[in-house]
């Protein structure tokens, strides 16, 4: 259910993964939009999205033109964030300068120069077992504050959340979360609801008659728990038989990987798995062209949906895909960073985003029996 705006509430914001959130977001990425096109875009009747904006523009957060929407002033929480632009550096560290993240940090820094604050990007590794001393540089660059994805599991994962629980700068982590100190206080973060993405996956499939659907999820992913606990869930919820295909595929450098990947299609074949939620683009690219060689059609022997949606309109047949909000996450994590600069003294935030499922050419109906 989407959010609506209290009365005299200029510091009402949607809520994050609501279909007003993303109204909101697309009208400030485009500074103006038509209604209709909004409309389209949301697959909604007019009427709803005159609502969505209605309460928008009362909120303070859009404004009304003729036949449109534009971009409003920026909120009071904003204002002052930017009081602080300028001279204020805010330092980022991700886990890759590669893959996922580049997304999330144009994201970030198209909020901080919103903000008119600056951005000190360092890159670590995935699974690093001390990323102190890539923090201490960020720091010793004269930073205010820090958006994180660091290492949060194993001895590395402890490292980091004893240097959290004193964290001499406000800190925010991106699609990771933490509890720290004797108390287990919550540091702030921006994360993907995963398990509602693969959830929704599931739904979908099961929509168009799928009674048995698999996962293959690549396992060097730290979302991956949470992938298969959403696609356990919705089958569970569903009354699906989900004992089909649970594939951890290795790192595709690593000797297994041409094999695994051989045998996925093989299994579902075996299993009887209609539906299939591969993690990602390239691995479900590859489940696509095993299934091929296989004399097997994409979607009418199997259907197929990609859990990433970088480059899955590229395949053929172009992929449906689950797509994380990378950008949102990067935007609202130093949205978020910014509100804790220009308030020290506000609660702590765990804001959760809902990923979107786009439909494509490689999921149908499954075979007739």
């Amino acid at each position: 259910m989407d959010s609506t705006s209290p009365s005299g509430g200029d510091q009402w914001e949607p809520v994050p993964g609501t279909r007003q959130a993303a109204v909101l977001e697309t009208v400030r990425q485009r500074t103006m939009v038509r209604l209709s096109e909004l409309a389209a875009e949301f697959g909604v009747q007019p009427v709803t999205i005159r609502r969505d904006v209605t309460a928008l523009a009362n909120a303070g957060l859009v404004r009304r033109v003729h036949g449109g929407v534009t971009a409003a002033a920026r909120s009071a929480t904003q204002e002052a964030a930017s009081g602080l632009g300028g001279h204020v550096r805010i330092g980022a560290l991700v886990p890759s300068l590669e893959f996922y993240w580049p997304d999330v940090m144009r994201g970030a820094e198209e909020e901080a120069h919103r903000l008119g604050l600056r951005m000190v990007l360092r890159g670590s590794v995935y699974h690093a077992t001390d990323e102190r001393d890539d923090i201490k540089q960020l720091i010793a660059s004269d930073v205010s504050g820090l958006l994180l994805a660091p290492t949060v599991v194993g001895a590395g994962g402890e490292l980091i959340r004893e240097w959290l629980a004193e964290a001499p700068v406000p800190v925010v982590l991106m699609e990771r979360t933490a509890n720290v100190g004797p108390m287990r206080r919550s540091v702030e973060s921006v994360v993907t609801d995963h398990a509602r993405g693969a959830a929704m996956a599931v739904h979908y499939l099961a929509s168009l008659g799928h009674r048995r659907i698999g996962v293959a999820l690549n396992a060097q992913s730290p979302h991956v728990e949470q992938i298969r606990t959403g696609w356990e869930s919705a089958c569970a919820e569903l009354e699906l038989d989900m004992g089909v295909t649970d594939v951890a595929i290795p790192e595709r450098r690593e000797e297994g990987y041409d094999h695994t990947m051989a045998s996925i299609v093989e299994m579902a074949q075996e299993t009887g798995t209609t539906g299939l939620i591969v993690h990602s683009d390239a691995e479900a690219v590859r489940v696509v062209q095993s299934a091929q060689e296989r004399g097997l059609t994409i979607p009418g022997d199997l259907s197929v949906i990609s859990y990433d949606d970088q480059v899955a309109t590229l395949a053929t047949p172009s992929l449906s895909a689950v797509r994380p909000p990378r950008r949102t996450i990067g935007r609202a994590a130093t949205s978020l960073l910014a509100a804790r600069l220009a308030d020290s003294g506000r609660a702590p935030h765990r804001v959760q985003v809902s990923p979107q499922l786009t439909v494509r050419e490689s999921s149908g109906p499954p075979p007739a029996a």
